[in-house]
């Protein structure tokens, strides 16, 4: 008989898991480090995140961020038409969502189609980013990243199938 427990961290929400905190802000800033791991996707971007609780706003080092310390709530996964709190996406990263993200002028029709993938399977967050985001799509889970041109990229899908469901809280709700 084998038991799988899972948790979200431990009773400390102190920024203990290697963020510093920002003095004038109060904000916390997520540690990173990329990792040149090969992937078998091309054009993976890994890099070694550490998960904690904060209820600080957190400054994260990629974008969209892919960990790292977190709100203690996650956002529940799904399509949004708005963007979503970083810190409470970065929360469902941990519970092994794939987080979609999309520049706003997307053609409508992708978007569509967007809304439509997060509404049929479990584990995938979409929500729009309004300035800055590196690539019209980017495809993240916990500690990978994939930047597309577009949403029929067969590496989306592939990147779905092989990381969806995967992150530091197995089974954690999302």
């Amino acid at each position: 008989m084998s038991v799988v427990l899972a948790g979200c961290g431990g009773g400390d929400d102190s920024p203990t898991a290697g963020g510093q905190t920002t003095p004038t802000t109060g904000a916390v800033r997520a540690p990173a480090t990329t990792v040149t791991t090969r992937s078998p996707i091309e054009g993976i971007q890994t890099f070694q995140v550490e998960a904690g609780h904060t209820t600080a706003p957190v400054s994260y080092p990629q974008v969209p961020p892919v960990g790292g310390l977190h709100d203690p709530v996650w956002q529940q996964c799904g399509f949004y038409d708005h963007p979503v709190p970083n810190e409470k996406a970065v929360h469902s990263l941990e519970h092994g969502a794939i987080w979609i993200t999309y520049r706003p002028d997307l053609p409508r029709a992708e978007i569509d189609g967007l809304a439509t993938l997060a509404r049929s399977r479990n584990y995938i967050l979409v929500s729009p980013w309004d300035a800055g985001l590196p690539a019209p799509v980017v495809v993240t889970g916990w500690g990978r990243q994939l930047r597309l041109e577009s949403t029929s990229d067969p590496r989306m899908t592939e990147f779905i199938r092989l990381y969806a469901g995967q992150g530091p809280e197995l089974n954690a709700a999302c």
